[in-house]
């Protein structure tokens, strides 16, 4: 029995240059494809090649959404950082201002004074 094989195609002045030769093939000349891959591209290495390019892909996708993330996190901190230290000024000012000597000075002012006696017990028999 004999041997499927390809047949060799002869190019006939396909070239401006009367040799046959374009840039591909000299490529492949240089670059010795057909010592590395055969006489063609072997086709069943075609879906492992496709699902690590796949794969390599969802790992850079990963990888920038993670980037994204931390970004926003690390702003979102600071934010929470800036909001906290406004909260605590604004407490301490409230309590400085509900003191019962800030409160007398404010209404001074509407002609309210402060009552100097303590306040008496009324006992009913």
């Amino acid at each position: 029995m004999s041997q499927n094989t390809f047949k060799k195609k002869i190019q006939q002045g396909s070239s401006p240059k009367g040799n046959g030769k374009n840039i591909f093939t000299m490529i492949e000349e240089k670059l010795n494809v057909t010592g590395i891959l055969g006489e063609g591209v072997p086709v069943h290495f075609a879906p492992p090649f496709f699902f690590a390019a796949f794969l390599a892909l969802i790992y850079i996708w990963s990888n920038h959404r993670a980037d994204n993330m931390i970004r926003k996190i690390e702003k979102l901190q600071q934010e929470v950082e800036d909001v906290r230290a406004d909260v605590t000024t604004l407490e301490a000012e409230f309590m400085l201002s509900s003191k019962q000597s800030e409160v007398a000075k404010k209404i001074a002012p509407l002609g309210i004074v402060e009552i100097d006696e303590p306040p008496i017990k009324i006992i009913v028999d």
